[in-house]
């Protein structure tokens, strides 16, 4: 460490890890609005939050596979938190945003624009449970969304108000996973009907899957443009969190070939 320097919180880090998770690979860098402010927030140089950023990228195996290499010299303590992250995506995730919120001196809903007025007449746990439920979709929509450049993963389509953050493995059957970005995948809004319905699916090797029942409607121009055309394509890739083959040989066992 050089003079001067004072050694990176756990605090600290976390916070850089939750940006992390939220900006395009290809924007983590010191002139990034979002780096800036959150230098200003912890007390450090957006040079140094861009390199603790590229730290964490060095754990990614993805990337190094892509032959996309992190920086050197990630400390015990960056690896310590990304393994924690990597294992319990809900609940670290969770905490970091509530981190995140208490130093913004607001709170994780605000934080996150969850408009709380229809929930006015709900008490309680049950409105705490809503508050989180929404807190954890819109934070699944960002982080998903952003790993795949804001376009829906198969169209390339970048309209947001027709894209959707999709589980992979859906909501209600895998509570561990539901903030998980590799369990994710940004769809048009009719692609994501269709992947939930087990008409579409993605194989490992990220190539997509088209349910043979299209074939019937061949003729028709809007099956064929949206379906069948896109059959054995390759997916728009991510550009951090790839999609866990697991999940998606899950997802694939509800295929309706």
């Amino acid at each position: 460490m050089k003079e001067g320097q004072t050694l990176w919180t756990k605090e600290q880090s976390i916070l850089a890890i939750n940006l992390y998770c939220k900006i395009p690979f290809g924007q983590m860098h010191s002139r990034n609005a979002d780096v800036i402010e959150l230098a200003n927030l912890i007390g450090r140089s957006s040079g140094a939050v861009a390199r603790k950023l590229g730290n964490f990228a060095s754990f990614d195996p993805k990337l190094k596979q892509r032959g996309v290499r992190g920086l050197e010299n990630a400390s015990k303590l960056d690896s310590q938190i990304w393994n924690e992250y990597m294992h319990d995506w809900d609940e670290q995730f969770i905490e970091s945003e509530k981190l995140l919120a208490k130093k913004k001196h607001t709170t994780i809903e605000k934080l996150n624009y969850i408009d709380l007025d229809n929930l006015s007449e709900v008490d309680g746990k049950e409105k705490e449970r809503l508050v989180i439920v929404r807190v954890n979709q819109s934070l699944f929509r960002k982080m998903v969304l952003t790993n795949f450049n804001n376009q829906c993963c198969i169209t390339g389509i970048k309209q947001s108000e027709l894209l959707v953050a999709s589980h992979i493995l859906p909501w209600s059957k895998d509570k561990g996973n539901r903030l998980n970005p590799k369990n994710g995948l940004a769809l048009n809004t009719l692609h994501d009907k269709a992947f939930d319905s087990g008409l579409i699916t993605i194989t490992e090797d990220l190539r997509i899957k088209v349910s043979s029942s299209f074939l019937k409607s061949k003729d028709i121009l809007s099956i064929k443009h949206n379906f069948i055309d896109y059959d054995g394509k390759q997916l728009i890739e991510p550009q951090k969190f790839f999609p866990d083959v697991d999940f998606l040989k899950t997802h694939n066992e509800r295929f309706r070939a």
